[in-house]
């Protein structure tokens, strides 16, 4: 399983969390068409090969359009932040609140995965500022949340991760400067108000230094919260790619740039040589919870509620409980870091009065998504591989359906279909 590490000694940006990713060997212009698909007008990108004290790396920008069409088009000209909602910053719109992000992007044609990684990564910036000002998350009003370049930092990170074939993340320790930033509602101490509330209900901590600048922004505190699942030293990871996302600032005491490391463990280098299996490993975090008291209707919403959260997977089955019951085993399956949210989530929504926890390891066939054309159109496969063959083949369902109702067939015609197109490449 790859690994990503993010080494954060100068903070995280959205732009710069971006950059990097391209350092690594994303694609822009695969990044580029993929977020066409959200249908976001009044920008274009600009990546671009530069030096931050002496460092080489890529540096990302989005180019914003302005209203007159014959004024020049205008970069940012500092790193992708979401301070304080109530300033527009660019796009000089009336402001996005969380619904509409949500909207534009499970209506786009994303992924399912981007969708719901995306979706999650604005919910933690929403329940941040809903706390701030003392209002439920679903009724703050973003401006620069919503403004053109923060929407396609924060998508266009989840799509970066993906083309790079959904690593894990982790992460050093979170670094940040001191003094002061300017927000919608005047003048605020470095962490801005939102960058600590996103990173402490996650529980992660921050550790100022003497580098007198932001160097955390809201963005990069939501992609840290939702995908990175530890943070500390690096141990133990071979490199094998080494990135640089550049930053706009030159700091005062260190490289404004954000460094990742994609490798994989040395000690599951050192397994799979000496086992001889190529399968990929991991661990997730397992909640069970028995009950007895629990209709059809409340079980079936938790699955929704969940699954549009983040879990990896949530299922029940019948069991007989105490007292010779009838009941339900509900069972949830979600990375480490999010157990205890999830174990709330469950407490919340169910009648449970307690939650089961424990680590699981699992054995994964390596995997990736092939595009095969059948007589019905394009379809998406996930192809699972062990020792160099394809051993496993899943027509991606969303991928069927939609040529399906296009076609005016069964699903599962569609889904033959692929299969045996996918025989025939093998």
């Amino acid at each position: 399983m790859k690994t990503l590490y993010l080494d954060l000694f100068s903070g995280i940006a959205g732009d710069m969390f971006i950059g990097a990713l391209i350092d690594l060997g994303v694609d822009p212009k695969r990044l580029e068409r993929e977020l066409k698909k959200l249908k976001l007008d009044g920008y274009h990108l600009h990546v671009g090969k530069g030096n931050k004290s002496g460092i080489a790396g890529t540096k990302f920008d989005v180019h914003l359009a302005h209203a007159h069409k014959h004024q020049p088009v205008k970069a940012r000209t500092s790193r992708s932040r979401l301070p304080v909602p109530g300033l527009p910053r660019h796009d000089h719109s009336h402001g996005r609140n969380f619904a509409d992000i949500r909207e534009l992007i499970t209506t786009s044609r994303l992924s399912s995965w981007v969708k719901r990684r995306a979706v999650a990564v604005f919910r933690r910036v929403a329940e941040a500022e809903g706390k701030i000002h003392g209002m439920p998350a679903s009724k703050v009003h973003f401006h620069e949340v919503g403004a053109v370049d923060s929407i396609v930092d924060i998508v266009g990170g989840c799509i970066a991760l993906e083309l790079l074939g959904k690593p894990t993340v982790l992460a050093s320790p979170v670094t940040e400067g001191v003094g002061w930033v300017d927000c919608a509602h005047g003048r605020m101490p470095v962490p801005a108000p939102a960058t600590l509330a996103i990173l402490g209900a996650r529980g992660v901590g921050v550790t100022q230094c003497e580098e007198p600048h932001e160097l955390v922004t809201p963005t990069g505190a939501a992609i840290l919260a939702e995908f990175a699942e530890s943070f500390g030293a690096m141990a133990g990871l071979a490199a094998d790619r080494i990135g640089f996302g550049l930053g706009t600032r030159d700091n005062k005491t260190r490289p404004n740039v954000l460094r990742v490391v994609l490798g994989e463990s040395a000690l599951e280098l050192e397994s799979e040589s000496k086992s001889g299996l190529d399968w990929e490993t991991d661990s997730v975090a397992v909640l069970e919870t028995n009950l007895d008291d629990c209709t059809g209707e409340v079980l079936g919403h938790f699955l929704d509620i969940a699954m549009t959260a983040g879990a990896l997977d949530v299922f029940y089955v019948p069991v007989v409980m105490k007292k010779n019951r009838p009941g339900v085993l509900l069972t949830l399956l979600c990375v480490e870091s999010e157990a205890d949210r999830f174990s709330e989530l469950v407490l919340r929504e169910t009648t449970a009065f307690g939650v089961r926890r424990r680590l699981s390891e699992r054995r994964k066939l390596k995997r990736e998504i092939r595009k095969v054309k059948t007589k019905f159109g394009v379809v998406e496969v996930k192809v699972g591989m062990f020792g160099g063959k394809v051993v496993q083949v899943a027509p991606e369902y969303e991928s069927c359906r939609k040529l399906a109702v296009k076609s005016g067939v069964p699903v599962r015609l569609v889904h033959v279909a692929a299969v045996q197109s996918l025989k025939i490449r093998r």
